[in-house]
């Protein structure tokens, strides 16, 4: 048996780099992933931590240009879910641990909050080992929240029992751009020590603003002069997605 610590990890290779280089990739080139790559992708994936072992995930891999074609539309005309090689959407499911429950003899409660949360922390766990996974193999990734825009007929067209929800599509292919990276909020803002002390929180956003205003003058040869703030309050200042309630209420997750 091995002796764990930190000379255990002396071959190990450093994922820092890989994990700091991460970028939203919208152009693809026309070479295909291999069924291999991607079974291997996916099952790095599903290797996650997950809470008392739920394994709340269900990913569904789209191949038909027509489905494909229909969810990119429906996600507002985002084309790259076309045109890259691989396209997944990622579930959380409940549906599956339903039927364990019952084949055990028990009774599924369902409408759950806790258990809610599970399957969907569960989820978003598996896609990012996946998106780290793919892109260990220089590929590129891009997540498609906008499938959310309509979760009702995401669910008609793949066919989702009660208890699944489509929380976000993932494409996968080769780059065929080589995107600027997008800074991030610095740590004096997002590290806390002990407790939530937001003392310098504003200087450190203000700050932030600043070098979100250069990435987007930039990356848009000066025809964009806005900032995180602002990006922050355009999201957040209107309804969003008001319908995703009553759909939740629909696929069974009554929220107890």
């Amino acid at each position: 048996m091995g002796v764990w610590g930190r000379g255990a990890y002396d071959q190990r290779m450093d994922a820092i780099p890989l994990l700091k280089s991460h970028r939203s990739i919208r152009k693809f080139t026309d070479e295909p992933v291999s069924d291999e790559m991607v079974e291997s992708i996916i099952s790095a994936g599903l290797a996650a931590a997950t809470s008392s072992n739920l394994q709340g995930t269900t990913v569904i891999r789209v191949r038909n240009p027509e489905t494909r074609a229909a969810i990119a539309t429906l996600a507002g005309g985002q084309t790259y879910v076309e045109t890259a090689a691989a396209f997944f959407v990622w579930c959380a499911d409940l549906h599956r641990s339903a039927v364990a429950c019952e084949m055990a003899g028990g009774e599924f409660s369902a409408g759950m909050t806790e258990h809610f949360v599970i399957a969907t922390t569960d989820c978003a766990l598996a896609a990012q080992n996946a998106v780290v996974a793919a892109e260990s193999q220089g590929l590129g990734i891009c997540y498609i929240g906008g499938i959310r825009n309509d979760p009702a007929q995401m669910t008609e067209l793949l066919q989702l029992p009660e208890q699944v929800m489509p929380l976000f599509g993932l494409c996968i292919g080769w780059p065929d751009q080589d995107p600027a990276l997008k800074p991030r909020l610095p740590l004096s803002v997002t590290l806390k020590e002990e407790i939530y002390d937001e003392t310098n929180d504003r200087d450190g956003i203000r700050a932030y603003d600043e070098l979100m205003r250069a990435y987007y003058s930039e990356r848009t040869g000066g025809k964009l002069d806005r900032v995180w703030s602002e990006d922050m309050s355009a999201l957040l200042g209107k309804e969003s997605r008001p319908h995703m309630r009553e759909y939740l209420r629909d696929q069974g997750f009554t929220f107890e």
